[in-house]
């Protein structure tokens, strides 16, 4: 598209800008500051909130592949993640009002289910607007805008809850939901390839399409299922951290406590932004795999480091590897799928898939994470996170292979050495 339209992709690339970077506190919903909020004005135990989040995660674990494959089918993407943005803005807003334990579920349910449809949009958006060639550089600095508008909401919301009283992040997601409603339909249309947007391209440099693959591409694609299982491990791990250190601070200081997460939600999002860029500079050169593994490998580091004070000042440093990892992961994740999927039509579809995986780690780790905390306290809790993590960067480093050669392969760009690499790997594995 940027090649025929370049003023119309440059557009698009500005209104992607400004959509990622409003769109990044809408994406997440309360987050972390629905555990705050349940635990200080509330008054419910972390067992109790642990189990809250996991049926809330649940109801997106329900919804993630059918969304990706919605975005896949759909070209109305715009109108989708408009829709999402509402519902998610609705469901957060009606939740002061009816803090029971049932309406609590129900509604941060329904804005799970919405949620997912982000991250696979806004990747098909993207690689339909600048192709796979640009698509790694892309991806991050989406992730930049998206680190710098969470930086900068989390920062609004320590700053007001400090003022106001911890409500008043319901009030900052709805006033975000509404720039990102105009961030999305600034962006143009036409500069959107639809087809490209899923995973196909021009066949021979002509206007033929290829056609999808079967949908059993998602089960007979050993990397990507390799992949799905160490994402799974990642977000087992990674999910509860957060959440845990913010009931530690708000244990210490209740009416800090919202305040105290919103600064370790800036610290984590400021160290964000330079490694997204770093992603989106320097992953194709260097290798995907190799970032992928450095996102698992400080999640030990961190849950170790968690363990040794309860300083809130140390707590709020040690999160700052929070932004090493999670700045990595997110935008390392859409461009090893859309290297796996290239071609075949399905990037969308993978993404939800890989990203139920994810959700399912991410459910379960705040249960676990409860339960551990219950039961032995947060040291325990932190440390078995940690190895949880450790055992994901085994198996990453053992079983996937580095995903670049397909993209290179793809774009005739490859050595002999890497055709002769990626045909080892896939004959057996890729089946269309």
């Amino acid at each position: 598209m940027s090649s025929q339209d370049p003023d119309r992709a440059r557009r698009a690339g500005r209104a992607l800008d400004a959509a990622n970077f409003f769109l990044a506190d809408v994406r997440d919903g309360l987050g972390p500051y629905l555990a705050v909020y349940l635990l200080t004005e509330q008054h419910w135990d972390e067992a109790r909130i642990g189990l809250v989040m996991s049926i809330a995660t649940v109801a997106g674990i329900v919804a993630q592949t059918p969304a990706g494959a919605l975005v896949d089918a759909t070209r109305a993407k715009r109108l989708v993640m408009v829709v999402a943005a509402i519902i998610v803005t609705l469901a957060s807003l009606l939740l002061p009002l009816f803090p029971g334990f049932g309406p609590v579920a129900i509604s941060q349910g329904i804005a799970q289910a919405a949620t997912v449809v982000f991250p696979p949009a806004i990747a098909a958006v993207s690689l339909g607007i600048f192709g796979h060639a640009a698509f790694t550089r892309r991806i991050g600095r989406n992730e930049t805008f998206n680190h710098a508008g969470n930086a900068v909401a989390a920062g609004l919301a320590g700053l007001f809850a400090w003022r106001f009283g911890p409500t008043v992040v319901f009030y900052l997601l709805g006033a975000m939901a509404v720039a990102s409603l105009v961030s999305i339909i600034a962006i143009p249309e036409r500069a959107i390839d639809h087809d490209l947007a899923r995973g196909l391209h021009d066949a021979a440099g002509d206007k033929r399409r290829e056609t999808p693959s079967g949908l059993a591409v998602l089960l007979t694609c050993r990397p990507l299922l390799v992949f799905a299982i160490c994402v799974l491990l990642f977000h087992l791990s990674n999910a509860a951290m957060l959440p845990l250190v913010g009931q530690k601070l708000a244990l210490q200081d209740k009416s800090m406590g919202t305040s105290l997460m919103s600064a370790c939600i800036v610290a984590a999002q400021v160290v964000m932004v330079p490694f997204a860029m770093l992603v989106g500079a320097r992953a194709d050169r260097w290798g995907h795999k190799r970032f992928f593994l450095a996102a698992l490998l400080i999640l030990p580091i961190r849950g170790a480091l968690y363990t040794l004070s309860d300083n809130p000042f140390w707590l709020v440093g040690v999160q700052l590897l929070d932004g090493v990892g999670a700045g990595i992961f997110g935008a390392i994740f859409p461009v090893i799928v859309a290297d796996l999927m290239r071609n075949t039509g399905r990037f969308n579809v993978a993404q939800g898939a890989v990203i139920t995986a994810q959700s399912i780690g991410a459910a379960l780790s705040t249960t676990l994470a409860g339960l551990v905390v219950v039961g032995a306290g947060y040291s325990a809790a932190f440390v078995t996170l940690g190895a949880v993590a450790a055992i994901g960067a085994i198996v990453c480093l053992v079983a996937l292979p580095e995903t670049r050669a397909w993209n290179l392969a793809a774009a005739g760009e490859d050595s002999a050495a890497d055709i002769s690499y990626r045909s080892r790997m896939s004959r057996p594995n890729l089946k269309d």
